[in-house]
């Protein structure tokens, strides 16, 4: 393709050979067990001690369980698509790096740019429920202190700040120790989990799961304007609560505490064996927590009436701690705050990783300054790693959280959408390349792949797409001003660029 064109692709040869050049050298330490760590650590977050019980009570009863598996089979049709790109390019970047072997540098720019919200906003967010957990733990243990102070008229949120930079220091450092520090905290959630789960049976009555899809019901308020979904916006369709209807919403609502399986896909130029490693830590991962999932739920709506599991009328949303109080079991609060805490620390630690290998990609390929994309004595992109961290802190230490939660899920979908389409792509135009995972049933899975993220994102607010929008206009810009014009690719006119050889070097 020509070089100064925007659809231009960089071959997967290509993308492989840079792996080698020796200023921007990952290290090559991280096993399957790793990446299925990483995948458990960064999707077992707060939601599972908050969400699984509110869906019940507002959405769906005790099909809550089915919700959960039905989101978990949406995410499995765009994670074995995220397998078989990964294992073919097991190279850093996620669905930049497939988008740019497969739609060419605009597309994969624009996902570059999209993946900023799913990792970097996602991880502030992520970063300020931390912080208030932090606050609610010291409290239990009888320490009362506030973890935001005003400075100079701002509140400043120190307990995101100390995180922040914490995990910061650790991913500079290597990611090999990050995956052991986050392997001990997983540790700490998944028993807090497994506990929560075990304690729970002996105060399940099974009279609560009839019946287990509630008949439907409708009324009650509704959002209008921009607040409600762009769906309802379109068609002036209302929703209702429980039912089947109520069900499929609450699928949608749910699938959104799996996603962060993609960030195993990010440290595929880390792993030692790729093309067996990352698949079985993508699909491992989202295995354990789909089981999980699932067990808590049946557990919380056995405990207690779906009924009694609505959100309060001042906005008091129920979590796993309401139905132990319930039942008398009052401790389980401070046990599942802990769990809540050690949940999130690995969430924020491993969206970093991710936002870091996706820009250390795009500078490698000269889409942002090359000099980020430099790695020192430990093999970690130091540079980039501080630049997100102080990015992060500056967004979770001194800006409201939001709507942002939202924002990471359109952008996490437009993702999965692209990634989907590329497996069907790559399939027609490179049927040679070694696959080390292939997709089965193509092009029926990444077709309902696609099918299933373009109904989850018609599910989010009007509201939403309008800011989606506004960042994607802001990425175009940034694009045209400076990234085409500093483009590897574009400067070389082709569609390889020449790599410096070790014995090359002076």
């Amino acid at each position: 393709m020509p070089g100064n064109g925007l659809w231009r692709t960089k071959s997967i040869e290509q993308s492989i050979a840079d792996t080698d050049e020796p200023d921007t050298r990952l290290r090559k330490d991280l096993t399957a067990w790793d990446l299925t760590v990483f995948g458990v650590a960064v999707v077992i977050g707060a939601g599972i001690f908050t969400l699984t019980a509110s869906t019940a009570g507002n959405l769906a009863g005790p099909s809550v369980s089915l919700a959960f598996v039905l989101a978990a089979v949406a995410c499995a049709l765009a994670a074995l698509c995220y397998a078989e790109f990964a294992s073919t390019v097991p190279v850093a970047g996620s669905a930049y790096t497939f988008s740019y072997a497969t739609f060419g540098e605009f597309m994969a720019w624009i996902i570059g740019w999209d993946l900023v919200l799913e990792f970097a906003v996602g991880a502030a967010a992520v970063a300020k429920g931390w912080s208030v957990y932090l606050q609610t733990v010291l409290a239990q243990v009888g320490v009362t202190v506030k973890t935001t102070t005003p400075v100079a008229g701002v509140d400043v949120d120190w307990g995101s700040l100390l995180l922040i930079a914490v995990l910061t220091t650790l991913l500079v450092i290597g990611t090999k120790l990050s995956s052991r520090v986050s392997a001990v905290i997983t540790a700490v959630k998944v028993a807090v989990v497994l506990l929560v789960i075990v304690l729970g049976i002996g105060y399940v009555k099974a009279a609560n799961y009839s019946p287990y899809i509630p008949p439907a019901q409708t009324g009650g308020a509704t959002a209008t304007g921009l607040e409600q979904s762009l769906f309802s916006l379109l068609t002036g369709f209302e929703g209702s609560t429980y039912g089947v209807l109520g069900l499929l919403a609450a699928a949608s609502l749910v699938f959104f505490a799996f996603i962060g399986f993609d960030v195993v896909a990010t440290t595929a130029e880390e792993t030692r064996n790729p093309q067996r490693a990352v698949p079985r830590g993508i699909l491992g991962s989202l295995a354990i927590v789909t089981v999980l999932y699932v067990a808590v739920s049946l557990v919380i709506t056995g405990m207690l009436p779906y009924d009694q599991l609505k959100t309060q009328p001042d906005g008091t949303r129920a979590t796993l701690a309401t139905a132990f109080s319930a039942n008398g079991v009052d401790w389980a609060a401070t046990v599942i705050s802990v769990g809540a805490l050690a949940g999130l620390t690995t969430v924020v630690m491993v969206l970093m990783l991710g936002q870091s290998r996706v820009l250390f990609a795009m500078s490698r390929d000269g889409l942002l300054p090359r000099g980020l994309a430099r790695t020192g004595k430990n093999g970690t992109p130091v540079r980039i790693t501080v630049v997100i961290g102080v990015l992060v802190a500056v967004a979770a230490g001194f800006f409201p959280a939001g709507k942002l939660e939202e924002m990471v899920n359109v952008g996490t979908l437009f993702a999965f959408i692209l990634v989907s389409a590329g497996v069907l792509v790559l399939r027609k135009t490179r049927p040679d390349l070694p696959r080390g995972f292939r997709v089965p049933w193509v092009p029926v899975v990444p077709v309902l792949a696609i099918l299933a993220c373009l109904w989850l994102m018609l599910n989010l607010t009007a509201l939403t797409w309008v800011r989606f929008l506004a960042w994607m206009a802001l990425g175009v810009v940034v694009y045209f001003a400076y990234s085409r014009r500093h483009s590897l690719l574009g400067r070389e006119g082709t569609t390889a660029v020449p790599v410096v050889k070790h014995d090359e070097i002076p």
